[in-house]
C-alpha cells in the first residue's frame, strides 16, 4: 500500500509517500480500502508532536476516512467484505490506501453519500454538534457568534446554527471567506482585523453586540482562541455561553472577572473524549446528523481537493489559515 509516512516531528514538508507493507487486521478490526480522507486542523498538530495524542512513529496522518472494507478480522460482526463505511481512526493512518480501523470506530454509509462527502463528514459535524447541542444547549431564536468561521468545524457550526433555529454571526478574516459563509447561510459577517489591538478589540466587541441586537450574543463558538477570544466573551450577553473549540491563533488568558460580570459560562468541548465516554448519546447525535443530511439541511462543503502524493499541501493550507470548509485526499489510482 502507498502512505504519506511521518518519521520525525515537524511540519507538512517532513512527510514522505512510501510503500508500505498493508496491514492485517487483528482482533476486533477491519481493513479499509481507503476511498477518501479528510484534512483537519489536528493533522497540522499531531505531525509536530502537539497533539493530545503522540502516535508512535512512523505513521501516516489523518484520523477520518471513507471507503470499502477489504478484509475483516476475527470477531468482527456488524461488517463484511464489501461494504460501504466511514471510520475515524484512532491511531491516525488515514492517509494512506490502506487504513485499519476498529469495528467500534466504524460506521456505515447512508444511501448513496459519496466517499469524498462520508470522509469530509463526522468530525466537523461530529464536534459542531455536541458543541452546539450538548455544550451550550443553543435554543431557536438564539444568537450564535462564530470565530474562524469557514474553517472546518466553523461552516458546520453555521449549518446546524442555522438548522437549529439561531441568528448566525460569521467572524473571519477576509472578505471572501465572509462571502463564503453568507453562501452557506450566514445571516451576519463580520470581517476582523489579523492583528487585534486594544481598539480593534473594543470595535470587534461592539460590532458582535449591535448584530446579535444590542444585548450581547448568547453563543459563542471560538474556533480560534488567541487574541479573538476575549473581545467575543466580552459580547457575551447576560448568562452567555463561551464554547472552547481550538486554538489555531494560540491558546488565550482570559480575565475571569468577566464571567462573574456576565454571569457567563466558559464550556469546553472535547468531542472526541464525549464520546468515548457517552457513546449513547453520540450514537444519537449521528442518527439526528444523518437525518439533517438527509434532508438537505448540513452538507461537507469540500472545496479543495488534493490526490495522496500532494496531501501536505492540503495541511499547509490549514496551517496559514487559507482554507475554507473541507479539504479532501483521494487516493490515487
Amino acid at each position: 500500500m502507498k502512505a504519506l509516512i511521518s518519521d520525525k516531528p515537524g511540519g507538512p514538508e517532513t512527510l514522505e509517500l512510501r510503500e508500505m507493507v498493508t496491514p492485517v487486521p487483528g482482533q476486533g478490526e477491519v481493513l479499509i480500502a481507503v476511498r477518501a480522507a479528510s484534512a483537519n486542523f489536528p493533522d497540522t498538530l499531531v505531525i509536530r508532536d502537539l497533539y493530545q495524542f503522540k502516535p508512535p512513529r512512523p505513521f501516516a496522518p489523518g484520523s477520518e476516512v471513507a471507503g470499502v472494507v477489504e478484509r475483516v478480522g476475527e470477531g468482527v460482526t456488524r461488517f463484511k467484505e464489501g461494504d460501504r463505511v466511514f471510520a475515524l481512526l484512532t491511531q491516525q493512518g488515514g492517509y494512506a490506501t490502506h487504513a485499519i480501523a476498529h469495528e467500534t470506530g466504524l460506521l456505515p454509509l447512508p444511501g448513496d453519500m459519496p466517499f469524498e462527502e462520508a470522509a469530509a463528514f463526522m468530525m466537523t459535524y461530529g464536534t459542531s454538534y455536541y458543541a452546539l447541542k450538548d455544550r451550550a444547549h443553543l435554543q431557536a431564536g438564539e444568537s450564535l457568534f462564530i470565530s474562524g468561521a469557514s474553517g472546518g468545524v466553523g461552516s458546520a457550526a453555521i449549518e446546524l446554527g442555522k438548522a437549529m433555529g439561531a441568528r448566525v454571526i460569521a467572524g473571519v478574516s477576509s472578505h471572501s471567506k465572509a462571502e463564503f459563509c453568507k453562501q452557506i447561510g450566514a445571516d451576519e459577517t463580520i470581517v476582523y482585523d489579523t492583528e487585534l489591538n486594544k481598539d480593534n478589540s473594543k470595535d470587534l466587541s461592539r460590532q458582535i453586540k449591535t448584530m446579535a441586537g444590542g444585548d450581547g450574543v448568547d453563543v459563542v463558538y471560538d474556533a480560534v482562541g488567541g487574541a479573538y477570544a476575549e473581545p467575543a466573551l466580552r459580547a457575551l450577553a447576560w448568562e452567555g455561553r463561551f464554547l472552547v473549540v481550538g486554538f489555531p491563533a494560540g491558546i488565550p488568558s482570559i480575565p475571569l472577572n468577566l464571567t462573574l460580570l456576565k454571569s457567563c459560562q466558559i464550556v469546553g468541548v472535547f468531542w472526541g473524549a464525549g464520546v468515548m465516554r457517552d457513546p449513547k448519546s453520540h450514537a444519537k447525535n449521528v442518527e439526528e446528523l444523518f437525518a439533517l443530511y438527509k434532508d438537505g439541511k448540513i452538507k461537507p462543503r469540500i472545496t479543495e481537493r488534493f490526490t495522496l502524493k500532494d496531501a501536505a499541501k492540503a495541511l499547509e493550507m490549514l496551517e496559514k489559515r487559507e482554507a475554507t470548509g473541507k479539504i479532501v485526499i483521494t487516493m490515487d489510482d
